[in-house]
């Protein structure tokens, strides 16, 4: 079924209950009503803070649509409770088009040039200057960047709170090993996505970390703190394909690009006085990779395998499922920095001893199709890794990597210690301001 536009309804902020619903439709079509729940006591606010926290709801309102708008793609987007001004409106067009691009891709559509969201004669709002709290929030997603993330700023001394977008299993054991105080949202999808869903209606990825982000810059405002400090690497700014000249980034929300795009919006039109950043942004997989290694109290409470995230808590697995990208990625990424025996413990099989994952690790290394459309690096950094290991006794005979020394790039195969060094080096271009750069520094 086709309908002609997709309209954002309206939000609604429940101070009593500290909820905000956000209500989308389409046109002639069904409705939704999501809910975001801010599991924590707001702060008293002043009037100037009231106001740049309507700013940020208007963005959550916005951003979250992406998860509706993707049943049906409907040309047209309108929003009815406020007016669009044209600088909102081309952010958050590019928001859509470039975060659903894997979605059109695998879905055989073409967003790019197509989606409109109509914008009104309106001047974009100037921003309001707050005093905020001198802290640091750190978004955890229950991996091990996130944990790099906030070791390196534990060490330096900083004062941090933590910050659960859900209850997944992984993020609370992180968060609890991480001694630092936490705040957490719950989001409620309307379960009538999913009906549609299983009646056919289009389905994919989502930039959810854009969501996220939102969500994260109204809690700065809600709970005071000045600072959010994302975990996202150099590599997740590389696309998985070029199409028509067009890059298709499954990490697009977690890009370089994003983080401009996103930093730079809510210095112009939102506040100038929180600061929104990724502290591992100079840093390769392999080399946070190496930073995790030195912190083994997370090696049997961290996760990043999608089976502990699903969105029913009784489909969540509390193991790696040993058969996906990311498991496959962490073992390849951990495995030059953590004792073989102690990497198989964690994961509970030796991925790189089975056939069964052969064509898996290829596609991570490059050798065959393109980079899985998962949160992994890039492809040179995952030959390089495994280069690194056909160098090595205790990891040269096993299966995957007999079989894929052979085969692997020249780059990473002519000097697998050079060039494993190389991906330990800071990387540009990043965002980071001085101050935290020196912390990343000290802890390196």
């Amino acid at each position: 079924m086709r309908y002609k536009e997709f309209r954002f309804e309206g939000y609604r902020y429940d101070r009593v209950g500290n909820t905000l619903s956000l209500a989308y439709r389409f046109l002639d079509g069904p409705r939704f009503e999501e809910v975001l729940s801010f599991d924590f006591p707001p702060r008293a606010l002043s009037h100037a803070e009231e106001a740049v926290l309507d700013r940020i709801f208007r963005l959550v309102f916005l951003f979250a649509g992406v998860s509706y708008y993707k049943a049906f793609v409907p040309e047209n987007l309108i929003c009815e409770p406020f007016a669009l001004d044209r600088v909102t409106a081309e952010f958050v067009q590019k928001f859509y088009e470039n975060g659903l691009a894997e979605f059109a891709w695998k879905n055989g559509l073409r967003l790019a040039g197509y989606c409109h969201v109509a914008a009104r004669d309106a001047a974009p709002s100037a921003p309001l200057a707050l005093d905020l709290p001198r802290r640091v929030c750190v978004p955890i997603g229950g991996g091990k960047d996130s944990i790099v993330t906030v070791e390196c700023l534990k060490a330096a001394g900083e004062e941090v709170v933590l910050f659960a977008l859900g209850d997944a299993t992984p993020i609370a054991a992180s968060i609890a090993a991480a001694g630092r105080p936490a705040i957490r949202v719950r989001r409620r999808l309307d379960p009538g996505l999913f009906r549609l869903n299983a009646e056919g209606a289009f389905n994919g990825h989502v930039p959810v970390t854009g969501i996220l982000s939102a969500i994260v810059l109204a809690c700065a405002v809600l709970a005071g703190f000045d600072t959010i400090a994302m975990s996202n690497e150099h590599s997740a700014s590389a696309p998985n394909l070029i199409v028509d000249g067009a890059a298709i980034n499954h990490q697009y929300s977690k890009s370089l690009e994003f983080e401009r795009d996103f930093a730079d919006y809510i210095a112009r039109h939102i506040t100038p006085s929180i600061a929104y950043f990724s502290l591992l942004r100079p840093l390769s997989e392999i080399e946070i990779a190496r930073r995790f290694s030195r912190h083994p109290r997370y090696f049997d409470l961290f996760h990043s395998c999608n089976a502990a995230f699903r969105q029913s808590p009784d489909h969540r697995q509390q193991q790696w499922c040993g058969h996906c990208p990311k498991c496959r990625f962490v073992f390849l990424a951990l495995a030059p920095f953590v004792a073989k025996d102690r990497l198989i413990a964690v994961f509970g099989r030796n991925l790189l001893d089975d056939e069964a994952q052969l064509a898996g690790f290829a596609e991570l290394c490059g050798v065959r199709a393109h980079k899985p459309f998962e949160c992994v690096g890039e492809t040179g950094e995952s030959a390089v890794a495994m280069a690194w290991l056909a160098t090595r006794a205790e990891w040269r005979d096993d299966l995957v990597v007999r079989r894929l020394g052979e085969h692997l790039p020249v780059t990473a195969a002519s000097d697998p210690a050079a060039s494993l060094h190389s991906l330990l080096e800071k990387r540009h271009p990043h965002r980071v301001p001085a101050r935290f750069l020196a912390m990343l520094d000290a802890c390196g």
